[in-house]
């Protein structure tokens, strides 16, 4: 009786080939894609710097969207706060914008956690 050839099923069958996969299996599963993770009100500096002394609520709330946290103590405080997290460095970026009202009218912003400008050109 004549038996058919497997090329195949003998590869299989050889302990080299089971390392190779062991090991392509564990290669691959240290390549796992971390997502950049943003939250919060994105702060655009070109946004912030609009922002006035003596604007209304609606006017801040046009200009920079909801605010993220609206102190429950205190409703003359809105702060918008903005987090990045890169997943490939693990690196977090962070930004803070408080403003405070008196009424409907903005007495005060501050940035304690300051949002990047753009570089300006140097003229001379």
């Amino acid at each position: 009786m004549i038996r058919p050839h497997y090329p195949l099923g003998s590869l299989l069958m050889r302990p080299a080939f089971h390392l190779a996969a062991v090991a392509a299996t564990l290669s691959l599963t240290a390549c796992v894609y971390r997502m950049d993770i943003q939250q919060g009100n994105l702060l655009d500096a070109e946004q912030v710097e609009q922002l006035e002394v003596g604007m209304t609520r609606s006017q801040v709330r046009f200009l920079l969207g909801t605010p993220m946290v609206i102190d429950a103590f205190d409703a003359n405080r809105w702060d918008y706060i903005y987090s990045l997290r890169h997943g490939r460095t693990r690196e977090v970026t962070k930004r803070q914008l408080v403003v405070w009202f008196d009424g409907d009218t903005v007495t005060r912003i501050e940035e304690p956690i300051p949002v990047p400008r753009a570089p300006s050109a140097v003229t001379g």
